[in-house]
C-alpha cells in the first residue's frame, strides 16, 4: 500500500489505544469504585475553563518545540540532500533520547501535583529535584555515548560514508545539548505539577523562535556553517531555556518552603 499503508497503520494504532484506554477506565471505575460512572454528563463550564487555562499553554509549548525543529528541517532541506539526510539521523537520535526525560517529566508533574494536593510542600520539591536528577543523569549518559560512538549511531541509519561524516558533526552538537534538554524537559513537567504551564511556553517561544532559530539561520547561511550552524543555534536556545526554567523551579521550591513555614 506504500505510504498510504503507513497512514492506515497509524490510524489503526490510535483507534486501538483509545479503545483500550476507554475500556480500562470503565473497568477501573467499576473495580475500584472511583465514581467515574456516576459523574453527571452535564458540562461543567468552570472546570472546562480551568482545564483550558492549564492545557492550552502546554499544548502551545509542545507546538512551539515541534514547530521549530520542523522549521529547521525545512531550512536544511534547502542546502543539499546530504545535509538533510544527516539532519534526519541526528534528529531521530535526539528524539529517541528525549523520550526518557519526557516520561520522567510526566512522572514529575504527577508526583509534584500529588504532594501539593496533600499539602506536603517538602515532598513536592523533593519529587521535582529527584526527577530532574534522573533526567539529567540519563541525558548526560546519552551525551557521552553520542560523543564517544557517533559513527556507530550513524551507521544504524545508513552506510553512506559522506552522510555518516556529516551526521557525526551534528551528533556532536546533539551531545552538547543532551543534559540541558533533559533539564528543561523535566523542569517543564515539575512546573506543570505546580499548575504553571505558561512559564515553559513563554521560555520556549522566546528561546527557540526569537533567539535559537534566528541565530541558527545566521550561522547556517550567513556564516556558512551549514546544518551545524542551525543545530548550534538551537543548542544555545536549549541551554538558555533550561537555565531559565531551572531558576524558575528553584524559586518555586523556595516559595513553597516559605509558605509551608508560615503555615506551620
Amino acid at each position: 500500500m506504500g505510504a498510504e499503508g503507513s497512514g492506515w497503520a497509524t490510524c489503526i494504532s490510535r483507534v486501538y489505544m483509545v479503545a483500550v484506554l476507554a475500556a480500562y477506565m470503565v473497568y477501573d471505575g467499576v473495580a475500584n469504585h472511583t465514581g467515574l460512572l456516576q459523574v453527571p454528563l452535564a458540562p461543567d463550564l468552570a472546570r472546562i475553563r480551568a482545564l483550558i487555562r492549564l492545557g492550552l499553554p502546554a499544548a502551545m509549548q509542545l507546538s512551539i518545540e515541534v514547530g521549530v525543529f520542523a522549521a529547521a528541517t525545512a531550512l536544511i532541506g534547502t542546502l543539499d540532500p546530504l545535509s538533510l539526510a544527516a539532519h534526519q539521523i541526528a534528529l531521530n537520535t535526539a528524539s529517541l533520547t528525549y523520550m526518557v526525560p519526557l516520561g520522567i517529566s510526566s512522572a514529575a508533574a504527577v508526583r509534584v501535583g500529588q504532594a501539593l494536593g496533600r499539602g506536603d510542600m517538602t515532598a513536592a520539591g523533593r519529587a521535582g529535584w529527584t526527577a530532574m536528577g534522573l533526567g539529567a543523569a540519563f541525558m548526560t549518559s546519552a551525551g557521552v555515548v553520542l560523543i564517544a560512538l557517533p559513527e556507530y549511531v550513524a551507521r544504524a541509519f545508513t552506510t553512506d560514508r559522506a552522510v555518516i561524516r556529516t551526521a557525526v558533526s551534528l551528533l556532536a552538537v546533539a551531545a552538547a545539548f543532551q543534559l540541558f534538554d533533559g533539564i528543561q524537559t523535566v523542569a517543564t513537567g515539575a512546573l506543570r505539577g505546580t499548575g504553571d504551564t505558561r512559564t515553559p511556553m513563554i521560555c520556549h517561544l522566546l528561546g527557540y523562535w526569537l533567539i535559537g532559530l534566528p541565530l541558527g539561520y545566521v550561522l547556517c547561511f550567513a556564516m556558512g556553517w551549514g546544518a551545524v550552524g542551525l543545530w548550534t543555534g538551537l543548542c544555545i536556545a536549549l541551554v538558555l531555556i533550561s537555565l531559565v526554567l531551572l531558576v524558575v523551579w528553584t524559586r518555586k521550591v523556595h516559595a513553597m518552603a516559605a509558605y509551608h513555614a508560615v503555615a506551620d
